[in-house]
């Protein structure tokens, strides 16, 4: 249940097999329910789904913080409401959520619980993105977006089967793969900016084997276009006097662009077109990465170490639904508050009608409070009390039970009073910025013509973009095929300046310039790549743009730990372990106390969490705690 896996110990696809083999050679569907009615064009005010513009980190939900961490700001005496509960969560994520259910497992389904959630919606990064202006409902992912992982731990699949979620099912109703499925995709456009003209390179992976001819249609260096031919040509085994041990070794003192300048022989033109491959994936640039690792998570290489191009028999056993994660957010929301949406299951979730009036109301065993940012948290003779601001308000309320689900470097200035040991392990993970915008446009006519449904952009700020469609489950339909409205997804981060080094100076410089943009700037960094990348096919920005949602998360991905920064700790001694130690009554539970960032193990570290709360109830917390 314990046990730390990371990102080394996945097998992301069959490069991570090839490189095993280059450094050892020894080596029907159920008919879904009738779905619940789709709400027509909801209003904004008070679905929060639907709002456009600035999301994620939107205004409002970080100021309070940033000025407790950054400026060290003391808040007014709170207003006591005399509102008593079993369980407080601060966060009202996959984690936070997981945490109430698994508290009413433990403790009784009658116990009292309050959500704390600093952003005006419930889910965390796993945010619906709901459209509306296209005639229909159109919906997209706004942040973490699938299951993906295929051997899910007991507690998991307990909890998803607690849900009415069938993985298998998932997995066959989806076409969808992230822009790989048009005739002419992937592809690569380089734009003019950045390369002195738009051109649009098509059937370019550069994870995969190119052929000369789709390298001279490049826009760089005549010496970059000669040294790709030779990279990609080349079959060798340049560690060969290594043996595996001392091979790995070295794979993982190198990045991963060294490796390619040093072993692969690629200009600095060359190897700058493998910058920024890795912003969605891992939520860093490809520097930041060991040769190992990027070489694990399919890059090339491995035919420079004996190593074969192509696996044979990879299964990536990604599971999704149309709105991402959050519909498995929506789906424990209707569990714990079931007057919110009821009658929904996981086979109508994506399209259910949620009540948000209903979140918080008096009387509910569980309550979800939005737009509440917490600035407190203190073990105290009876319990526990939660100080947290909403609509300017500074408020307190007790509880028997407190439960962190947020991300760990804010913790310390929420829990002053935690040892010194364990503050300075919260604040050792940063975590990596994530960025999603989505782009509902009128058709997709414009990339029909050019044959592709998705692009990397190497030169411009969000690397790469795919239309989102294909995902038919929860009582949600849109085939992969539709020419219709649909939602393009820009996704990545965005890159740090040259003179961030390390890599929490990246992580750090990547978050500066996000929270720095306005959503105007958002906005014509994508009027200009579709425009450059579109129009000569017939899009018109004015006309064929129809909204615009930019999920902004400075504090994305959790942070996990890396070859080139991070030692190999030992066992129950790295940060997140230390981190996440129970506090009094106070527990912590997030992907942060796992150091890995799947939706998996929110879930088990929520469990984790709870199990770690003491028994005993305090006084004055008995069976009825006389919430109003």
């Amino acid at each position: 249940m314990d046990a730390v896996i990371t990102r080394r110990d996945l097998i992301h696809d069959a490069g991570m097999a090839a490189l095993a083999m280059a450094l050892c050679p020894s080596i029907v569907a159920a008919a879904p329910e009738k779905p619940a009615p789709a709400a027509s064009s909801p209003s904004a005010a008070d679905y929060p789904p639907v709002r456009t513009g600035m999301r994620g980190s939107h205004p409002g939900a970080f100021e309070s913080a940033h000025a407790l961490a950054r400026e060290g700001r003391s808040f007014p005496e709170p207003v006591d409401l005399d509102q008593h509960f079993d369980l407080v969560i601060v966060g009202a994520g996959i984690s936070g959520l997981a945490a109430a259910r698994f508290y009413q497992q433990r403790f009784g389904a009658d116990r009292r619980i309050l959500l704390l959630e600093n952003h005006d919606d419930f889910g965390g990064h796993a945010r619906r993105n709901e459209f509306h202006q296209a005639g229909r409902m159109v919906l997209s992912m706004g942040g973490t977006h699938n299951l993906e992982w295929w051997d899910f731990s007991a507690t998991v699949q307990e909890f998803l089967k607690d849900h009415g979620v069938d993985v298998d099912l998932m997995r066959e109703r989806k076409q969808f793969h992230y822009g790989d499925t048009a005739p002419n995709s992937p592809a690569m456009w380089f734009d003019a900016a950045t390369y002195g003209e738009n051109r649009l390179v098509v059937n370019c992976d550069l994870t995969a084997r190119l052929d000369s001819t789709t390298i001279d249609q490049m826009p760089i260096s005549e010496a970059g276009r000669e040294s790709f031919k030779h990279f990609y040509a080349a079959r060798e085994d340049l560690l060969e006097h290594l043996d595996e041990a001392q091979a790995e070794d070295y794979l993982r003192s190198i990045s991963y662009p060294e490796f390619l300048r040093r072993h692969g022989g690629l200009t600095e033109d060359a190897v700058q077109l493998f910058a920024k491959l890795e912003h969605g994936g891992w939520g860093v640039e490809m520097r930041a990465l060991s040769a190992q690792e990027a070489m694990e998570s399919g890059f090339p290489g491995v035919h420079l170490l004996g190593g074969s191009w192509d696996g044979e028999g990879w299964d990536y056993p990604v599971a999704m639904w149309p709105d991402g994660n959050a519909s498995l957010a929506r789906l424990q929301v209707a569990t714990l508050i079931p007057g919110v949406a009821p009658g929904t299951t996981a086979a109508n979730v994506a399209v259910a009608r949620f009540n948000y009036a209903e979140l918080d109301r008096p009387g509910n065993p569980v309550r979800l409070r939005l737009n509440s940012t917490v600035i407190n948290t203190a073990n105290t003779e009876d319990g526990v009390a939660v100080s947290y601001i909403n609509d300017g308000k500074v408020l307190r309320v007790t509880a028997g039970h407190c439960v962190l689900a947020c991300y760990h470097s804010i913790i310390p200035h929420l829990c002053p009073e935690l040892p010194q040991s364990q503050r300075e392990a919260l604040e050792y993970q940063v975590k990596h910025p994530l960025l999603l915008t989505n782009v509902l446009i009128r058709n997709t006519d414009a990339l029909d013509t050019l044959g592709i449904d998705g692009v990397r952009c190497p030169g411009r700020l969000m690397e790469r973009l795919f239309t989102f469609r294909g995902i038919n489950t929860g009582g949600y339909e849109h085939a992969i095929d539709d020419s219709g409205p649909v939602a393009l997804v820009f996704w990545g981060s965005i890159s740090p300046p040259a003179d961030a080094v390390d890599i929490k100076s990246q992580l750090r410089a990547s978050r500066a310039i996000m929270l720095g943009m306005s959503f105007e700037d958002y906005e014509r960094e994508v009027r200009t790549v579709l425009d450059g990348l579109l129009g000569p096919a017939g899009f018109d920005v004015r006309r064929d743009i129809l909204a615009i949602t930019v999920n902004r998360w400075p504090h994305g991905y959790a942070y996990e730990y890396l070859d080139l920064w991070d030692p190999d700790w030992p066992e129950d001694e790295a940060p997140h372990e230390i981190a996440r130690k129970p506090f009094g009554r106070i527990a912590i539970a997030n992907t942060d106390a796992a150091a890995t960032a799947y939706t998996h193990t929110a879930i088990e570290q929520a469990w984790r969490a709870v199990q770690g709360l003491p028994t005993r109830r305090p006084a004055g917390f008995s069976e009825d705690p006389g919430q109003p």
